[in-house]
């Protein structure tokens, strides 16, 4: 029989052995871990066009607090340009390539982007017509925030800036674009393409190619709502299109005061009390908030409007309080559309079950916006609540 003093000092050795094994694994485990995540940046790029998309998705902790679901943002604001608009700039101009409308370094021809924007738009373009070889040439309204124009003569582009018109105006800014591009290619001193964002369809079909897929992707599959902005309508048309074949998530189009798509959605015409005559401030939208809201049917948003089930309305009012409110809670230093989109999650989100997963689109920063839109919201009370915000009007 073993002497019962050795018995235990042999229990003893065995058992500090093991401990010592297991936190030798656990230490091994968390050396491998850091090494991985110091060691593995992410792949050089062969420009800064391939930097577009695969953008963050983030909870916003303070909504998701308020409401009781989970509601999240997708950081298109990431791209390199600062907007969801980098991927349909770069994908019209690929397209243009595929069909031989534009090549890049050629010696003869010069090639050109033009483009009617309100801004963004004209902001990817010319970064990716940097990029590229080619030149870029803007049209955009003259109230267009002050910011966004020195981007795009920082950017080196063509800036022509023409007043704020309805669409059937010949000098409105999309119809200004076309007639310069026009105008270059009649001369033969360039090779020019009107990249027509409104209209083009690579635009919608950028976003079903690839920030649908993201979406679905960064949720697990696991998503009740999704919503957008429509200016365009390619964002809507293109996530919501991919997001259907693979369930059927709730889609809500937040639309700005002024904007004719509210009741578009809701109630089939195309019509905002705003429009009627002697009433508008501005002549397209009559809103403080840039890049969503219309009064047109475009190609991009015919394509998906039968996949929208709804349109909640905000007010600029609402934008603002939401914008500070998302700034001060959350660090999300957003723009206007991007505010639009947050306060329709929310008032969504009273309406679903808790615990409802619902993504919005974060379209560009509130750096875009500091001479009109933040010049409002930077006043805002810093305590401002979710109540507060909804009850403005």
């Amino acid at each position: 029989m073993p002497n019962s003093k050795s018995f235990t000092v042999q229990h003893v050795f065995t058992i500090i052995s093991c401990l010592t094994a297991v936190y030798t694994s656990y230490r091994l485990y968390k050396d491998s871990r850091t090494k991985s995540n110091t060691v593995n940046p992410p792949t050089t790029k062969n420009g800064i066009e391939e930097l577009i998309g695969n953008t963050p998705l983030v909870k916003i902790k303070s909504l998701s607090r308020e409401t009781e679901c989970e509601i999240f943002a997708k950081l298109e604001l990431c791209n390199p340009a600062g907007s969801a608009k980098d991927r349909v700039a770069l994908n019209i101009i690929l397209t243009a390539e595929s069909k031989g409308l534009l090549t890049r370094n050629d010696p003869n021809k010069q090639g050109w982007v033009f483009e009617g924007t309100s801004g963004s738009t004209g902001i990817s373009i010319a970064m990716i017509c940097n990029a590229l070889g080619y030149k870029a040439h803007i049209s955009l309204p003259d109230d267009t925030s002050l910011e966004k124009l020195a981007l795009l003569e920082s950017l080196g582009a063509v800036v022509n800036l023409v007043k704020p018109a309805s669409i059937v105006d010949p000098n409105q800014y999309v119809n200004a674009a076309r007639k310069a591009c026009d105008e270059l290619n009649a001369s033969g001193k360039g090779q020019g393409v009107f990249a027509d964002q409104f209209e083009n369809e690579a635009n919608w079909k950028i976003h079903f190619n690839t920030t649908g897929p993201e979406i679905w992707q960064q949720t697990d599959g696991n998503i009740d709502a999704f919503i957008a902005g429509c200016g365009t309508g390619g964002t809507i048309t293109g996530v919501s299109k991919y997001l259907k074949t693979k369930s059927n998530p709730y889609v809500v189009l937040a639309d700005p005061q002024g904007s004719g798509f509210y009741n578009r959605i809701n109630y089939g015409v195309m019509y905002d009390h705003v429009e009627k005559e002697g009433t508008r401030r501005r002549h397209q939208v009559d809103t403080i908030v840039e890049g969503i809201g219309l009064n047109r049917i475009t190609q991009n948003f015919k394509q998906g409007e039968e996949l929208i089930d709804e349109s909640i309305r905000v007010t600029d009012k609402q934008a603002i309080g939401m914008a500070k409110y998302l700034s001060v809670n959350d660090g999300l230093f957003i723009g206007s559309s991007t505010a639009i989109n947050a306060v329709a999650a929310v008032k969504l989100a009273s309406r679903l079950p808790k615990g409802s997963r619902i993504v919005i689109i974060a379209c560009d920063s509130g750096s875009r916006h500091l001479s009109k839109f933040w010049k409002e919201a930077k006043i805002v009370d810093n305590k401002i609540s979710i109540d507060e915000i909804l009850n403005s009007q």
